[in-house]
């Protein structure tokens, strides 16, 4: 659950005073083989833990506070920021050498949903 505005910008009608929308957020960890010991992509406890850190940045959240006066918080820019998100804390995880399950090499994907017809995603990689 977040609030945003798109500072009154006139392209974006009623949505640009200060509202609030709750999300529904899916994320694939797409690669190219598994991890051969375990026949995973990515230890699914270990992202949905990842997931739920990153999440809690923004949940109850109002955006423009977060990312500062200007900044369109589209869906698609929030699909985007999750997207990057996950993939540095990977980075950092797998760069630290740590236990956390995140043997990854792959692309993220990130799905965004306002509504069942209002909804985004974003890929990239790791």
């Amino acid at each position: 659950m977040i609030a945003h505005s798109f500072h009154d910008h006139p392209s974006f009608g009623p949505a640009g005073k200060m509202h609030g929308a709750t999300y529904t957020c899916d994320v694939e960890f797409i690669a190219e083989k598994l991890v051969e010991e375990v026949n995973w992509v990515l230890d699914i406890g270990y992202a949905s833990e990842l997931l739920a850190e990153v999440l809690a940045k923004y949940n109850m959240k109002n955006l423009d506070e977060v990312f500062g006066e200007g900044v369109f918080t589209t869906t698609e820019f929030m699909a985007r920021r999750i997207q990057m998100d996950l993939a540095e804390r990977l980075r950092e995880c797998i760069g630290d050498a740590k236990d956390c399950g995140a043997i990854f090499e792959g692309r993220i994907r990130v799905k965004l949903y306002e509504s069942h017809k209002a909804w985004a995603s974003y890929e990239g990689e790791v």
